[in-house]
């Protein structure tokens, strides 16, 4: 499945996914909107669709890692908690945890794409667990592999 939403920077029509669809969010996209940057505000309309209950979210041990890199390095460790806790214990949101299968599936996925190994763990939690998108900031991200991939156009070399 060939999936190229939101090219350019332009905002993403969350409304296209159907109610209660699950989608694996990505590192940058959290980083972005906790941060206030400006690119986070293409990703705004996904997060209100999550508070309203109409999509589920899904992250992974990956994504808490890097999100909460940046509070830690500045020795923000209450902000970092409370990253955690957003993007883990809020309504509509889940961590996958990482087990012997998906390990498998991801080492695959990397073998398969090319991939770094956190991409290819965000992809492959994105396939065994049919999400219905897989949201990111990142290039990296075969359109091919299954999985809808809302974000950026691919790096011209995949």
């Amino acid at each position: 499945m060939t999936t190229n939403v939101g090219a350019g920077g332009a905002s993403l029509d969350w409304s296209a996914l159907p109610d209660g669809a699950q989608v694996l969010v990505d590192s940058a996209p959290l980083i972005y909107a906790f941060e206030g940057h400006p690119l986070g505000a293409r990703f705004e309309g996904l997060f209100d669709e999550i508070a309203a209950g109409r999509l589920r979210a899904r992250v992974t041990p990956v994504t808490v890692a890097e999100v909460v890199g940046g509070p830690l390095r500045h020795g923000r460790h209450g902000l970092a908690e409370r990253y955690r806790l957003a993007m883990t214990t809020a309504p509509g949101w889940s961590l996958r945890a990482l087990d012997g299968d998906l390990a498998l599936l991801a080492a695959r996925v990397r073998a398969e794409h090319g991939l770094r190994l956190p991409d290819a763990i965000q992809l492959a939690t994105a396939i065994a667990d049919c999400c219905d998108a897989l949201v990111t900031h990142g290039r990296a991200f075969p359109r091919d592999a299954g999985v809808p991939v809302w974000g950026p156009p691919p790096d011209p070399v995949r």
